[in-house]
């Protein structure tokens, strides 16, 4: 199949693939085929100038666009067949009354080659070796007919609206000829249409749209989850205010506590507490120890005086100390 010449689609120059995919190599070129539609051009112009140049028709006809070419990469049936003449080949329309025809019809795998047209879309049809292959430029690569399988490729492309032309001549020589009687192709997959690698690169920006979609929502999840973990730390310091903040004695009602907190800490209305700094809460802690221990020695008289110039590391052992003593 490598060795198969085959152009794909270039803008609308369906008609240069054509005429390269039906003679294998690149022949013609839309230079050659515009200069052959100008040749056309000019001898209709001689001939609409035999009747007057100063007739209606002749002023109207220099007035219209050419009917063989433009500059979008058209060209007309006409053109098609003056740059098969070159090479001495022929096209006859496949639904006449042309005794080839009749026979192309009644075993379309005894010809050669056949041109396809629908709406300026041109394509060749081509026996290479022993098989045929449809070398239409709008596919990725040629593909395999099988004979019993041409006749209803035509007959379809004929339901579908499409004029086809049967080669005639001797097309000339070329490699994939050559190499296809020697070795017959297969095909395990079909060639996709070109069309189709639209819908490919649709399908990959969809790809790169989820993909930059699930990085903002990872990086949505770690800004959440460091915003909760900023909450739970808030929680934590404001339980641990709220122990601090039990006189002792007091219950330390968790349920109570975390009411609290919804109600005034987390929700922030009107009557939050003002916040406590370092300093505040480490003189209430240092309050708060030194009332442990002096609780724990009413019978020393002398141990208050002593526990006011205690630092607040020693305070805390202290009390550590006796607790584990009264247990």
């Amino acid at each position: 199949m490598e060795t198969i010449f085959h152009e794909k689609q270039e803008g609308s120059l369906c008609a240069q693939h054509c005429l390269n995919a039906l003679l294998q190599n690149q022949y013609f070129s839309a230079v050659d085929l515009a200069q052959i539609g100008r040749r056309l051009d000019d001898r209709e112009r001689e001939r609409m100038a035999e009747g007057g140049i100063g007739t209606n028709d002749y002023q109207r006809f220099i007035e219209e666009p050419s009917s063989n070419f433009d500059d979008s990469g058209f060209f007309s049936v006409q053109v098609i067949n003056e740059a098969l003449s070159v090479w001495g080949l022929d096209m006859i329309l496949y639904n006449s009354q042309n005794s080839v025809a009749v026979h192309a019809r009644e075993n379309p795998t005894q010809m050669s080659a056949f041109i396809c047209n629908y709406h300026q879309h041109w394509f060749c049809v081509r026996k290479l070796g022993l098989q045929w292959f449809n070398l239409n430029s709008l596919l990725s690569g040629p593909e395999l007919i099988s004979d019993t399988y041409l006749a209803l490729f035509l007959t379809q492309l004929q339901k579908e609206g499409y004029s086809i032309f049967i080669v005639t001549g001797q097309l000339p020589e070329c490699e994939a000829e050559q190499l296809l009687r020697l070795m017959p192709a297969t095909q395990t997959v079909k060639p996709s249409l070109i069309t189709d690698k639209g819908t490919q690169e649709s399908g990959a920006e969809a790809e790169d749209d989820d993909g930059i979609l699930q990085e903002t929502l990872r990086v949505s999840k770690e800004l959440i989850d460091r915003d909760d973990t900023v909450l739970q730390r808030a929680l934590q310091m404001s339980m641990e205010g709220y122990y601090l903040d039990t006189p002792a004695g007091a219950s330390c009602d968790t349920d109570h506590g975390l009411k609290g907190l919804s109600e005034n800490s987390i929700i922030g209305t009107s009557t939050d507490p003002p916040p406590i700094s370092q300093e505040e809460l480490r003189e209430k802690r240092l309050a708060f120890l030194s009332k442990a221990v002096a609780s724990n020695n009413t019978e020393q008289c002398s141990s208050n005086a002593e526990d006011s110039d205690l630092t607040e590391e020693e305070l805390l052992q202290k009390a550590i100390s006796m607790s584990m003593e009264s247990s």
